[in-house]
């Protein structure tokens, strides 16, 4: 290699590496400034809507819910433990 093409070859890989050591232009600035706790506004406290009542669980048989636990102990005795069963079965 000649002097010449030496140079220009050494002069291209020093460049090239400190292009690639440099940061990116987006993390280069910091768009954002920085906020303590005592500069942030105090946030208004908003009011919790009031829950509406749950309907009952079955309003077409007219039974309570102690009538139909009831009724599902008998019914669910020794059948699998799955469906309308579930957890009333034994």
């Amino acid at each position: 290699m000649t002097p010449r093409y030496l140079g220009l070859t050494l002069a291209s890989v020093v460049g090239g590496l400190c292009w690639l050591a440099m940061p990116p232009a987006s993390l280069a600035a910091d768009p954002f400034t920085a906020v303590t706790v005592a500069e942030k506004p105090a946030k208004a406290q908003k009011p919790k809507p009031a829950k509406a009542p749950k309907p009952p669980a079955n309003t077409t048989t007219g039974e309570s819910k102690a009538e139909r636990d009831k009724r599902l102990l008998r019914e669910c005795r020794g059948k699998a433990n799955a469906g309308a069963c579930e957890g009333f079965a034994s």
